[in-house]
């Protein structure tokens, strides 16, 4: 069966080189891009990319957060993330209203789409790291030594508690003691 991002069948030496393809592996989907296999569950703001959000280049960042993100894939992250609309409106530091009273494709300024992409980066990086979404949004709300015992959600509400969370995310992802 054919679809926007290819087909659904295993790839091979030959299907690679031709066009993008798409398999299951160990109960993930995951898409071929071009480069490398990405696991197409870890995209968090689903209408907005097909690729996950810890995977894209600074500048397909930007050719998001400039079009705008819309509010159904705000409404994908909420889905994804287990977070209401008062914790989103907390940490993307917006009143409540500002969130709810968009509709369908209408889309946000750009620097509340920043936020809403650097958000879907950090939960995409560590859907990854953690392989599995409930235990990622559980930890969101742990305490953590290595955040002086706050929380990771406590912290993500501005640009530089996000950096530490996705730092600590990586020290996680590469084995380091944190």
């Amino acid at each position: 069966m054919q679809t926007d991002s290819g087909y659904f069948r295993e790839p091979t030496e030959k299907n690679i080189l031709e066009e993008p393809a798409i398999k299951v592996a160990k109960h993930k989907l995951v898409m071929y891009s071009g480069e490398n296999y990405v696991n197409a569950a870890n995209v968090v703001l689903g209408d907005a990319t097909d690729k996950p959000e810890s995977q894209m280049t600074p500048l397909e960042k930007m050719s998001i957060v400039r079009v705008g993100v819309t509010k159904n894939a705000l409404e994908q992250l909420k889905l994804k993330t287990d977070l209401d609309y008062d914790e989103l409106a907390k940490i993307l530091s917006v009143a409540r209203a500002t969130l709810i009273n968009k509709k369908g494709e209408e889309k946000f300024n750009n620097t509340l789409s920043e936020k809403i992409v650097g958000l879907a980066d950090i939960y995409s990086y560590g859907y990854d790291v953690f392989e599995n979404e409930d235990n990622f949004n559980q930890w969101m709300f742990r305490s953590n030594k290595a955040l002086n015992g706050q929380t990771p959600f406590d912290l993500i509400d501005n640009q530089f508690g996000r950096e530490e969370v996705k730092d600590l995310i990586g020290r996680i992802d590469y084995g380091v003691y944190s």
